[in-house]
């Protein structure tokens, strides 16, 4: 009996000792804050990567504009230069011609006491509209060298010639004249000046001349650019 409290007590003594040798070690909380820190990085990282990748974006998309901005500065360039070609094309190809009287009229003008500038209203060409239907005058668009021609008609009477000029400005160049006692007479004359850009040239019935059309067109005007210069 002795033994058996013994033997008790030294077990109960074991288990006290070994209870107060072991360290009992807490759970460890989680680092809520490192968490919110990556967290935090990882945020700041993909805004990053946004605006470079919106960075990126913009300067493609400015590119992009720039070159289409280019083409279109070319291509204007290049209208620019058809359409300056195509009006000077356009300015160096003048011709016409032109007689008195228009439609079937028939008629005779004239004579006056001083020269007169002949208007011609028949207009079947007038290729650079350079003639002036209203005013009977043409006018240079161009520099170059210019051909005219011009046919006066009228019938004779015994007392008035049939007889106009081409005038360049104010100076007298060619006359056509005729002078019968009677019937149909003609005369035709041609000239080839050369011509700055805004000179005149027109026909001029001399004073006391006729000048007679219908419509057969007898009394004409023309002209024609031969090359510029």
């Amino acid at each position: 009996m002795k033994i058996s409290v013994s033997v008790t007590l030294l077990l109960l003594l074991g288990c006290v000792s070994t209870s107060e040798g072991v360290e009992i070690q807490p759970a460890s909380a989680p680092d809520i804050y490192a968490e919110l820190r990556e967290l935090t990085a990882s945020l700041v990282q993909l805004k990053a990567d946004m605006t470079t990748g919106q960075a990126q974006q913009k300067a493609e998309a400015d590119r992009l504009k720039a070159e289409v901005d280019k083409q279109k500065t070319e291509v204007d360039k290049q209208k620019n230069e058809v359409d300056r070609l195509k009006q000077q094309l356009q300015v160096q190809q003048v011709a016409f011609s032109a007689s008195l009287l228009p439609g079937g009229q028939t008629a005779t003008t004239g004579p006056f006491n001083s020269p007169a500038t002949l208007i011609y209203k028949h207009v079947p060409t007038n290729i650079g509209n350079a003639y002036n239907s209203n005013t009977g005058v043409f006018t240079a668009p161009v520099r170059g060298a210019y051909h005219f021609e011009w046919t006066i008609t009228a019938y004779g009477d015994n007392s008035h010639a049939s007889g106009a000029s081409l005038v360049k400005n104010t100076e007298y160049v060619f006359l056509a004249w005729e002078n019968q006692s009677a019937n149909y007479m003609s005369a035709s004359n041609g000239a080839t000046l050369l011509l700055e850009v805004g000179d005149v040239v027109f026909v001029r019935l001399r004073a006391d001349s006729k000048a007679y059309d219908d419509g057969n067109h007898v009394t004409t005007f023309s002209g024609h650019l031969l090359f510029p210069m």
